[in-house]
């Protein structure tokens, strides 16, 4: 199992990224910021990082995808993008949320971890994690609320992390105190390493998707009408956030 190459793919967010894994370890990520142009740079970046890594495509034995929450446009072609590969090398597919990838970078810290990103609307987008007895579990699935909420409901030490934005952080610290462990501006977004990490283990419990029913996180209905800013909107949370979540 471990002689296989995997392949990880997130373009559920503007901080897109992608990684290779093999014999049970990351050799290479690479990582941009899309502005919503997965659709012309993913394979190409899927390319490089192929050439990078001396990985000839056919040699591929996984394709992981981040499932979101994220935006509507970057998961369709992230997902699409993974759905054609993993058929077309007849190889499985798995999907992992993006939050879950957000938060494993820090589960051996023995605390639950809270995975954040920015809804627009004020909102955040958020989730619950913690490793209990060697066993990786979500507490608190994916759902759409306020910094605020989310505070109110945070009874113990709890690790922050995802695209934390100066108001996310901010309000955190504010309301939470020495509660809130705020995860360190060198982690960053990129998320590909995680999902390759958690996807390996779930190729080797044999927990794979099908193509044909992979589908998306998505906590909002993908928008019919685009505004004229379609790509991003401003919110108070501080960061320019997906058209969808």
């Amino acid at each position: 199992m471990d002689s296989l190459a995997l392949l990880s793919i997130d373009s559920s967010t503007d901080n897109a990224s992608l990684a290779i894994a093999r014999d049970g370890k990351v050799l290479a990520e690479i990582a941009w910021h899309s502005r919503q142009n997965h659709s012309v740079e993913l394979m190409p970046n899927i390319e490089r990082l192929l050439k990078q890594t001396n990985t000839d495509i056919k040699s591929i034995g996984c394709i992981i995808v981040a499932r979101g929450p994220g935006s509507f446009n970057g998961l369709r072609v992230g997902i699409s993008t993974a759905k054609g590969l993993a058929f077309g090398l007849g190889v499985p597919i798995i999907g992992i949320g993006t939050l879950e990838a957000a938060a494993y970078q820090y589960a051996e810290k023995g605390l639950p971890i809270c995975s954040i990103m920015g809804a627009g609307r004020d909102e955040i987008a958020t989730a619950l994690y913690r490793l209990s007895a060697d066993k990786w579990q979500q507490i608190i699935a994916e759902h759409i609320t306020t910094v605020d909420s989310l505070c109110e409901k945070i009874k113990s030490k709890t690790i922050f992390c995802g695209e934390l934005t100066p108001f996310i952080i901010e309000t955190l610290k504010l309301k939470l105190g020495r509660k809130a462990i705020i995860s360190p501006p060198s982690a960053g977004p990129c998320r590909a390493t995680f999902l390759a990490e958690l996807g390996l283990k779930r190729l080797q419990a044999d927990v794979c998707d099908k193509p044909s029913t992979l589908q998306p996180i998505y906590l909002r209905r993908p928008q019919i009408t685009q505004p004229k800013n379609r790509n991003w909107v401003a919110s108070q949370t501080g960061s320019a956030e997906c058209d969808n979540i």
